[in-house]
């Protein structure tokens, strides 16, 4: 069945804002979960936290005080929803295990989008990333077994492979060297700039949330490695913004954030096996539907153009959580040993690329490599969770 949000009418704006008693949302238990509910949740709330940034930058750049107050009104309604969606998140969670999840967000929902992605340069970003995510997902795994005494399978299920993937130490490149090429907004698929936005505001949400937690832990090896991987998310960030065609204006920004909004509420709809999360998406999806219709209304009063001109005509096929085991294993075969150098990619360690691994390591092991160091004193062994048999890689096997 096709979906087209542009012909959908959502519930009018002015029945969106929600009392402290509907807004009271029940968490979900992380032991009868499906692990992909909290993944799509975690998903959701960065999508709405950067539709919340947006939408204010949006407003500090317009004169317009009617446009501002628009803003401000639909702006308010994604605050309920992006804490509605976020308080869903179990409070019986440590930081770390909600880390867990977080990267194994990063894994999978990278890893389909780079399966999907019709693009062959934007594919090959969402497939340089993800190997780092997974190396993340690694690296926290050890931490989490040393710090909690307990094991990352009983987060993501079996369902997300954990052992290396990109070594973290290698992941620290000159700035240049992580701005890639945008698409061009005029050609590119509506599909690519759907996952683009998807990936962008996914990263940009790890990249806060570990700039904030990372220092309430107590032990220093955790400290530290939140510190490096931090820095990294911020590579990730710069590496997936500077995909999007900075001449789109303010108001295909605007139209697009409000379409993925749907796309992604109607995909976790479709898929969500909780009945509760799923009335959640479900009554989002229709606000939403809302939110685009002014956002289509001021893109015409603004830029004198018709929505449809920017945007897929129906949505496209559900974005799903999922294994990706054999996807993975493949990157890893072939584009472990992979660096950027401008907008492209190599394999050889050039100039730029060794310098600033000189300037931050210093000689030194980075956290990333000593809290491995620290898991084998510890246990006489590293964490994995190999499902799929010996890592791909010969000179990465335990």
């Amino acid at each position: 069945m096709t979906f087209n949000p542009l012909e959908q009418r959502g519930i009018p704006l002015d029945r969106q804002v929600r009392s402290w008693r509907e807004l009271n949302v029940s968490p979900i238990d992380p032991d009868a979960s499906d692990p992909y509910t909290r993944c799509r949740v975690i998903t959701m709330n960065g999508i709405e936290v950067e539709a919340i940034l947006f939408s204010h930058q949006l407003a500090r750049n317009t004169v317009d005080p009617d446009v501002k107050r628009q803003l401000a009104e639909v702006r308010y309604v994604e605050a309920q929803q992006q804490k509605a969606v976020n308080w869903l998140l179990p409070g019986v969670s440590s930081v770390l295990e909600t880390t867990i999840a977080y990267e194994q967000v990063a894994v999978d929902l990278t890893s389909w989008i780079a399966r999907m992605e019709p693009d062959p340069y934007l594919q090959q970003a969402y497939q340089f990333g993800v190997l780092e995510d997974f190396d993340h997902l690694y690296r926290y795994a050890n931490l989490y077994e040393m710090i909690e005494h307990r094991k990352a399978e009983a987060i993501v299920d079996g369902l997300t492979e954990v052992m290396p993937g990109r070594p973290t130490r290698m992941h620290h490149r000159h700035p240049f060297d992580n701005v890639r090429d945008p698409y061009d907004k005029a050609a590119t698929d509506p599909l690519s700039k759907l996952h683009a936005l998807t990936v962008l505001s996914a990263e940009q949400q790890t990249m806060n949330f570990y700039m904030n937690t990372g220092p309430t832990y107590m032990e220093p090896i955790a400290r530290q490695l939140y510190q490096e991987i931090g820095l990294i998310e911020e590579e990730h960030v710069t590496h997936y913004e500077s995909l999007v065609d900075p001449g789109e204006t303010w108001w295909e920004q605007l139209v697009n954030h409000e379409y993925n909004e749907c796309y992604l509420y109607y995909s976790f709809m479709e898929q969500e096996s909780h009945p509760k999360v799923k009335a959640l998406w479900e009554l989002h999806l229709n606000m939403e539907l809302e939110h685009l219709r002014i956002a289509c209304d001021l893109m015409r009063r603004h830029d004198g153009r018709e929505p449809e001109e920017v945007l897929a005509p129906q949505l496209p096929n559900v974005l799903t959580f999922e294994p990706n085991k054999e996807y993975l294993r493949e990157l890893l075969a072939t584009q472990i040993d992979l660096t950027t150098l401008g907008a492209g990619y190599v394999r050889e360690a050039h100039e730029r690329f060794e310098q600033m691994q000189q300037r931050l390591h210093d000689g030194e092991k980075p956290p990333s490599d000593r809290v491995i160091d620290q898991h084998q004193e510890m246990f006489d062994r590293d964490y994995r969770m190999e499902t799929e048999g010996p890592h791909p890689v010969e000179s990465e096997r335990a």
